[in-house]
């Protein structure tokens, strides 16, 4: 086994050779999935201004201090603040002002009194009303301005992906456009003359392509642009006019399936030595892999042809690389320990990456179990798999209840 390389330092070398892509400057709903390249520091302070956090009244707190079902406070009505209201009424001790949640605090309340706290709540919610509980403390149902951020803050820090989450922080602290990476261009180049598309009839000694359709999902899912996805024969010379196509329209990656490894007919292995190095990863499935550059800098990647084997190489290679290129600060999945909830074997000095399920049915006590059979060409448990189960290369066999290490996919 001394001829294989470690997963660390294949990784390693891809890694070094990522140069990040250029940046863009966006409008906010054009940036979803993006990577920032750029901070965000709030425009606004959030919140905006001193406002209610419940529909209710304005009151003076001191006026509603003794409130209580047997000793009910009079207050009379003299305003009324639906959201979005520019008004600032002036009030009196012994009067409120009728306040909507989101509405800007008069200047002179100092509570906030519920539609609950009083005795006829919105139904009776104009004139006089009876409150018969004072807040506790007194400041409880006042949102202050400033207290999540003020102007200037930092929102996100550069390197995180624009998820619904953030966009809407992002949105929050008054910022319209934001700097990001700009989507990396991949084509994704299918090998093998036994390769039809799916749905077509099938002669003999013929299956239906897929690994196109997965590896370009799993770049798109990584915030790349598909820019080419094509199938090459075993023989001929199309692995490279594939990279000469890809390079015309601007990819800056190249993710080959299948043709790399120990046959006869691996057109990548046979047509792309000068420009790839061929190398086997102490890794199961996924041990054939290549990595090179071509003289215009593009990437090119060459992933083993078996569906389960190229789905896992994308995830250790391939998709570290992607976000790499876009400059995301993490590029690793988040990853669980979990109990096996079955045996399973496992290959002799190589890491494993198991497709698993993950049985949830007992809270606290969440199970991991083998997706497939286990062969790297039964493409029909990838449907199935929510993550992958990473097992040492030291590690003999996976028993029920051993705690094993689960990157999540999904």
């Amino acid at each position: 086994m001394s001829d294989l390389v470690s997963i660390e330092e294949h990784l390693a070398t891809i890694l070094a050779s990522v140069t990040p892509v250029g940046t863009e400057d966006l409008a906010l709903a054009d940036a979803r999935g993006r990577i920032l390249r750029d901070p965000v520091h709030a425009a606004v302070d959030i919140p905006v201004f001193d406002n209610s956090a419940m529909d209710g009244f304005a009151v003076m707190a001191d006026d509603v201090a003794d409130a209580s079902p047997e000793t009910p406070v009079s207050l009379r009505v003299v305003g009324d603040l639906p959201a979005g209201t520019d008004l600032d009424p002036s009030f009196s001790s012994g009067e409120a002002v009728r306040i909507m949640t989101g509405s800007p605090l008069p200047t002179a309340a100092t509570g906030v009194i519920p539609f609950e706290s009083t005795v006829g709540g919105l139904a009776d919610s104009l004139g006089v009303i009876q409150v018969v509980r004072a807040p506790r403390p007194p400041r409880v149902h006042i949102r202050r301005r400033g207290e999540d951020a003020v102007v200037g803050d930092e929102i996100l820090p550069v390197g995180v992906r624009l998820g619904a989450l953030q966009t809407a922080a992002v949105a929050a602290s008054g910022v319209g456009r934001v700097i990001v990476a700009r989507a990396p261009r991949v084509a994704v180049i299918s090998t093998g003359s036994e390769l039809v598309a799916p749905g077509s009839p099938l002669r003999r000694g013929q299956i239906p392509e897929s690994n196109s359709e997965l590896l370009a999902a799993l770049a798109a899912e990584t915030g790349a642009e598909v820019v080419l996805r094509t199938s090459v024969p075993d023989d001929g010379d199309g692995p490279r006019e594939a990279i000469a196509q890809a390079e015309q329209l601007g990819a800056d990656v190249v993710v080959f399936s299948g043709g790399v490894s120990a046959g006869a007919y691996e057109v990548v292995k046979n047509t792309l030595g000068d420009v790839m190095v061929f190398t086997r990863v102490r890794m199961q499935p996924g041990k054939p892999q290549a990595f090179g550059r071509t003289p215009a800098g593009t990437l090119l990647f060459g992933l083993p042809g078996n569906p389960v084997s190229a789905a896992v190489s994308f995830e250790v290679f391939v998709r570290p690389a992607l976000l790499a290129l876009q400059g995301a600060a993490d590029t690793t999945r988040p990853v669980i320990a979990l109990r096996a909830g079955a045996d399973w074997r496992t290959p002799p000095e190589r890491t494993q990456y198991l497709p698993v399920t993950i049985d949830r049915r007992a809270p606290g006590d969440w199970r991991a179990l083998p997706a497939t059979a286990g062969g790297s060409h039964l493409a029909g448990g990838l449907g199935r798999a929510e993550a992958y189960a990473i097992v040492p290369a030291d590690t003999a066999a996976v028993m029920v209840g051993d705690l094993v290490d689960v990157m999540l996919i999904s």
